[in-house]
């Protein structure tokens, strides 16, 4: 079989069509996990807290002393984000909680079908 009908069968196949999907829908989900992260979860965390925007938590390299993120990036300085990481962080694992429900529930449903 030549290459080129090789992978023309490859590309057909259900695998890679199911990999397109998969990547898109994952990135869909990747903002819908991202808003409710930032939108929801974090405001009232926060606020718990002490009213701390975690979005806003920052150690200023320069040494001069920029009060808010957003100053500090104006001015070129160099930040460690670490607020933005612990929101990253967060995100991760929602993210891998709701592959881990999902994978159970789809193992459940296999066992249950294998019974039947």
């Amino acid at each position: 079989m030549g290459m080129m009908k090789e992978f023309q069968e490859f590309a057909i196949t259900g695998n890679v069509m199911d990999l397109a999907v998969g990547v898109i829908i994952g990135g869909a989900f990747g903002k819908i996990v991202n808003s409710l992260v930032q939108d929801m979860l974090m405001p009232p965390i926060g606020l718990l807290l002490g009213k701390v925007d975690f979005a806003n938590l920052f150690v200023d390299l320069s040494g001069a002393g920029h009060t808010t993120l957003e100053a500090a990036k104006k001015a070129g300085a160099p930040t460690l984000n670490y607020g933005a990481f612990i929101n990253t962080c967060i995100e991760f694992f929602i993210v891998a909680f709701s592959v881990f429900l999902m994978v159970r529930w789809i193992n459940r449903l296999r066992q249950s079908a294998a019974k039947s």
